[in-house]
């Protein structure tokens, strides 16, 4: 099969062998996978990966134990647990100790035209959602997260840190329950999709004042912390979204002496991101930038590092 691969830098391959799936994995086509920050962090480093990165993906199973899966179309949450730790048990796959991710810890990604997932891990979605937007459905969850993180009311004063994929998903997201939100970014033009939602936007930087009940930090960048700290008023939460490969220190004392809650925020409810797609409260086409074929994937990930770029497709199948 045709694979991306990543060991001491990213290479593209016509020959990669199909992977098996085991006994309780489906083999999935990958019809369309997307570029997201984590994959661009994880040429620099993050998790120590190596193999097929990619776990944002739309596809069709091909084989499946469960037959009623077969040719279906589908999404994937992208953590596998052992299924018999003490996480597993209580629900919490998502953190068990022995998990492997999807493109991210020791489990062969999207970037290809196959891959094997748990038939759990699956979720079939509706023929009004397309490829290209469905390959949204795991960072979109990942915004709602948040939603289940934190109860944010109509009086709360919230602030989302970041005009990047993730960030306009998450105000997206935040503005369904009504709150008194500003998106703070440095793109013009990135705001400016939030904007045509009603959402309000300001260029950064902010006036280091401590006034926002809620920050969340989906800036990408390892300061993104430290300015969520200057702006969240006492016994405010701080809810970071950002992975990066190398994090600056911050200091823990204003933490401690404000009665902050940090909360960091990860992987999120699949159903709910399937429904805001499926009913058009969440739109994700303006953040598409380019579509290229998987023999281009090496200029794909080029063309992610360009000013102004948002979401980078890959079409597989």
């Amino acid at each position: 099969m045709r694979a991306l691969t990543f060991k001491d830098g990213l290479s593209y391959h016509d020959d990669y062998p199909v992977p098996v799936p085991s006994a309780n994995e489906a083999l999935i086509r990958v019809r369309c996978a997307g570029i997201c920050n984590t994959d661009v962090e994880i040429l620099k480093g993050y998790m120590g990966f190596s193999g097929i990165p990619g776990h944002e993906f739309a596809g069709i199973v091909e084989e499946s134990p469960d037959q009623g899966l077969i040719g279906r179309r589908v999404v994937g949450e992208i953590n596998i647990g052992c299924g018999v730790c003490p996480y597993c048990q209580s629900g919490l796959k998502n953190h068990c100790p022995n998990r492997s991710v999807l493109g991210i810890l020791n489990k062969n990604g999207a970037f290809a035209d196959y891959l094997t997932l748990p038939m759990s891990n699956l979720h079939i979605i509706p023929d009004s959602i397309p490829d290209e937007a469905a390959v949204f459905i795991e960072p979109l969850a990942a915004a709602f997260e948040i939603m289940e993180q934190a109860a944010i009311r109509p009086d709360d004063k919230v602030c989302v840190l970041g005009d990047g994929k993730l960030g306009l998903l998450i105000a997206q997201v935040l503005s369904l329950s009504r709150c008194e939100m500003i998106v703070v970014g440095r793109h013009r033009d990135k705001l400016s999709i939030l904007e045509k939602r009603g959402i309000r936007t300001m260029p950064g930087p902010l006036p280091q004042e401590k006034i926002f009940d809620i920050v969340v930090d989906a800036t990408g960048s390892s300061a993104g912390l430290e300015t969520a700290v200057n702006i969240v008023r006492p016994r405010g939460k701080i809810i970071i979204k950002t992975t990066v490969a190398e994090r600056g220190a911050v200091d823990l004392n204003r933490v401690v002496i404000d009665e902050l809650t940090l909360i960091g925020s990860r992987c999120g409810p699949f159903p709910p991101a399937i429904k805001a797609l499926e009913t058009k409260s969440v739109d994700v086409t303006p953040l598409i930038s380019k579509v290229f074929a998987i023999e281009e994937g090496i200029e794909a990930f080029q063309y992610t590092d360009r000013k102004g770029v948002l979401k980078v497709l890959l079409k597989i199948g």
